[in-house]
Order: structure tokens, then sequence, then C-alpha cells
């Protein structure tokens, strides 16, 4: 049983790179070369609460399974893992239910991004939350990959 839920940890940080790395390098990009900034931002902005509701369940599920896969504390990487583990569930709860939510509504209060000028402040307030987002979003990509290559050792 331990031997399957180890296998299911690794999976599920899989997931977890493989999301983030799809969503953020293919998905995205993809969507502004193909729409204009309005339309764009629309079309994400409809996809980013499963995205984050994603990075929240799935930082949970890989804690818990950490937790009950690897009980041996003394074990190389034990304390990094969980103190990676513990991150990953704390800056996805904090981007998905405070700075997404802050960023939104900025958002909502700019009528156009291809018609307001890059430097009114609502737009330079919006560009500052959204570098923000981007920087924990590649943390914790940077997060789930170390988890990966220190899971590779845990099984041996």
């Amino acid at each position: 049983m331990k031997t399957i839920l180890t296998h299911f940890y690794t999976l599920i940080l899989s997931l977890w790179v493989g999301g983030i790395f799809l969503f953020t390098f293919i998905v995205t990009p993809v969507i502004f070369k193909s729409y204009g900034k309005d339309m764009a931002g629309e079309i994400v902005g409809k996809l980013f609460p499963s995205y984050f509701l994603f990075s929240v369940i799935v930082s949970i599920i890989s804690l818990a399974l950490f937790l009950v896969s690897f009980q041996n504390r003394a074990i190389t990487g034990y304390n990094l893992s969980l103190f990676l583990l513990i991150a990953a569930v704390v800056l996805s709860l904090y981007v998905s239910y405070r700075l997404h939510p802050e960023i939104k509504k900025v958002k909502q209060e700019i009528a156009s991004f291809e018609k307001t000028s890059p430097d009114d402040r609502l737009r330079k307030k919006f560009r500052t939350l959204h570098g923000r987002s981007a920087i924990l979003n590649l943390l914790m990509l940077a997060d789930g990959i170390a988890l990966l290559v220190i899971s590779s050792r845990l099984h041996k």
C-alpha cells in the first residue's frame, strides 16, 4: 500500500509541474497571440479560478500523500520536502484567495487594456500585482520540480 501511495505522490507532483508548465508556457501565450489583449485577458481570466483551485488541490494532496508515504523523518530530503510542500500550500492559498481577487478587482476597474495608457495608475497597479502573481507561479513550478527531484531520491 505504501508503494502505491508513493507512486501516487509522484503522479500528483507530475500533474502539478505539468499543469503549471502547460498553462504558463503554452496555453496562455497561445491565447495572447491569438486574440487582442482585452479578449485574451477575458479568456485567461475565466481560466484562472480553475487553475488556482488546481494549484491548491494538488499542493494539499501532495502534502497529505507525503505525510502518509514518508514517515521516516531521518531520510535525506524529508525536511526540505516538508518545507517545500507547506510553502506550496501557503502560496497557492495566498494566490487563490488573496492575490487573485485583488488582481481581478483592479482589472475590472480598467475599461480596456488596449485603450488605456500603460502609464495609467490602475494599469501600473495591475502590472505590479500581475508581476507578483507571475513570480509566485514560477516559484510554484520550481517548488514542484524540486519536489520531483527529491522524490526520486526518497524512493531509493
